[in-house]
């Protein structure tokens, strides 16, 4: 039997390349070695994003983009996660076994309290949610970027924990982080994001394109003098775009002189362009059929939830509430 694999997007504006990049490629890569089951967060999404009409719209878009990469609704099981409500059901029993100090250490809920946001308990309670999502399909493999390893971390603490207690009921899951993409950097250096809005967008049209990578700050070296490519953002995006012949070239010209920024630029242009222009007609053919979504997602949500209902008959007779 193939193993199991989740990861979701969520419905949170329209994706970059760094979403592409660290989990949407990864999906499509692996489609065929394993049972996948990309899904879409909506819950997740509703700690920013408290618009009805933006959340369907959203929604809706996302499944668009997998099919515009190359996701095959007959060869993925894709849903969204609010069409598995066991979901939320085995959250409120994980909240039960997790402790306030163990959830303090979440990344996304230490960032927040620094920056002194109005945090909800959302905000605060994501990673059971994301935990649930995961352990309720008896997940093998998360496919995760770097930053969201933690939340893979938690989801296994969480099951053997569960395990401790009412007895042996969840497989632990492994995240899959590519190395060379753990951390897509950002036209400023950063990791991208769209709360620092340095990304460019997964099917961004020309204009957008360029006037993103025009927009990528240097330093003042000229053309003739020579530039470290490892400290260059420029440079950090042609690893994902450019050809390794290519890479070669620009690199040797970095060291030697001889390439400024302004060419660095023009080159990577070309190369993002010629990346995301057939992804972007791609998208076109699928973007007029509405009927067509809907149907991908209640065919696979129907598989998602009988799943997760099997998980949840055991669960419940585990933690005593299924009366014999």
């Amino acid at each position: 039997m193939k193993k199991i694999l989740l990861s979701g997007l969520k419905p949170t504006g329209r994706p970059h390349i760094g979403n592409y990049f660290g989990m949407m490629k990864q999906m499509v890569d692996m489609q065929d070695e394993y049972e996948s089951f990309p899904f879409i967060p909506d819950y997740h999404a509703l700690t920013s994003v408290q618009s009805a009409e933006d959340m369907q719209k959203d929604i809706v878009n996302v499944v668009i983009d997998f099919l515009a990469i190359g996701l095959d609704p007959e060869k993925v099981n894709l849903f969204k996660q609010s069409d598995v409500p066991q979901v939320t059901e085995l959250m409120w029993i994980f909240n039960c076994i997790t402790t306030m100090p163990y959830l303090m250490r979440a990344h996304a809920f230490k960032d927040a309290e620094a920056k002194n946001k109005d945090i909800n308990v959302g905000v605060f309670s994501y990673p059971i949610l994301m935990a649930a999502d995961i352990l309720i399909q008896d997940t093998d493999v998360v496919p995760v970027g770097k930053d969201q390893r933690q939340h893979v971390e938690m989801a296994r603490d969480i099951a053997e924990k569960f395990n401790r207690i009412f007895g042996e009921t969840f497989k632990l899951p492994e995240s899959k982080i590519l190395e060379n993409v753990e951390v897509i950097p950002g036209t400023d250096g950063q990791k991208m994001s769209k709360s620092y809005g340095n990304t460019i967008g997964l099917f961004a049209e020309d204009e957008e394109i360029e006037k993103a990578v025009m927009g990528i700050p240097t330093d003042s070296k000229g053309v003739e003098e020579s530039k470290d490519s490892e400290e260059c953002n420029i440079f950090a995006l042609h690893k994902l775009f450019s050809s390794e012949d290519e890479l070669g070239d620009i690199k040797r010209r970095y060291v030697e002189g001889g390439m400024g920024y302004k060419e660095s630029k023009d080159i990577l242009i070309k190369n993002i362009k010629n990346f995301i222009t057939p992804l972007r007609e791609k998208r076109k053919e699928f973007a007029d059929n509405k009927e067509f979504v809907l149907e991908i997602l209640r065919k696979g949500g129907g598989v998602a939830r009988q799943r997760a209902e099997e998980k949840m008959k055991e669960v419940r007779k585990k933690i005593g509430v299924e009366l014999n």
